[in-house]
């Protein structure tokens, strides 16, 4: 019998990670997530996933702790025997994220230090000690944003993790390949969430300005995401690989 793919997701309670849980899980994968604080929606998703057929976890963690991580992976490890069966996961999504509005000369260091800590060295470090758990021909989707190619006052910081995290891709693509892992980076464009303290969802004005500047005539959705991250998890992308994808609608071309 196969063992039924497993994928990894930080930051899956709610808004796009959310939705990359449940596109994975209509893939037919199994899925553990993470979340930072909200663990009533996480418990929620838990069932929502179970009672479509598939096996489910959630755990907690803060992806800008790297203190915490040997303790995450370790109850990672636990939770795969007891809940799956396993000792592995094949797919490790880093998708976990926050927004700060901060204009380039008012950006602090505290400020710099949050967004580095949660977007670059979380998951560099975060996906380091996710090695020894990942099966050989799997693969990793990071998550950048449609803000490291264009520019929006007010996201330099947030802006750069997300390209450093795009340069990083491609050396875990060239490092991990000899295992047969691909790795690869979605960038959503601006999307209706709760994100940023929901500023695209709330702010008609914002909300009219990019649905203007996008091909398509409006703004993204946390749905339109969800399923390329899942694709990227499939054999259906067994060959892409180092590669970045930007889901955004056609904005600002």
């Amino acid at each position: 019998m196969t063992q039924t793919k497993i994928a990894l997701v930080t930051g899956g309670s709610r808004g796009l990670g959310k939705d990359m849980v449940l596109a994975l899980a209509k893939k037919g994968m199994d899925v553990i997530f993470t979340y930072n604080s909200k663990e009533e929606e996480a418990m929620a998703v838990v069932k929502t996933l179970e009672s479509s057929g598939r096996k489910a976890a959630t755990i907690q963690l803060n992806v800008g702790d790297v203190n915490t991580f040997e303790s995450f992976w370790k109850q990672v490890g636990a939770t795969l025997q007891e809940t799956f069966g396993t000792d592995k996961i094949d797919f490790l999504v880093n998708n976990a994220g926050v927004g700060v509005h901060a204009g380039f000369a008012e950006t602090t260091l505290e400020q710099f230090d949050f967004l580095s800590d949660i977007h670059f060295k979380g998951p560099f470090f975060l996906t380091q000690q996710a090695l020894p758990f990942l099966n050989d021909g799997g693969g990793i989707v990071n998550i950048s944003s449609g803000l490291a190619r264009f520019s929006f006052p007010g996201y330099s910081a947030y802006a750069a993790m997300k390209g450093a995290m795009e340069t990083l891709t491609k050396y875990q693509a060239k490092e991990l390949g000899n295992r047969g892992i691909r790795v690869n980076i979605v960038a959503p464009g601006a999307i209706e969430t709760d994100f940023g303290g929901g500023r695209v969802r709330d702010d008609k004005a914002l909300n009219d300005q990019v649905a203007a500047a996008t091909a398509l005539g409006r703004v993204g959705l946390p749905d339109d995401i969800g399923s390329v991250v899942a694709f990227f998890c499939t054999d259906d992308a067994k060959w892409v690989n180092a590669q970045r994808i930007e889901v955004s609608g056609g904005m600002m071309l």
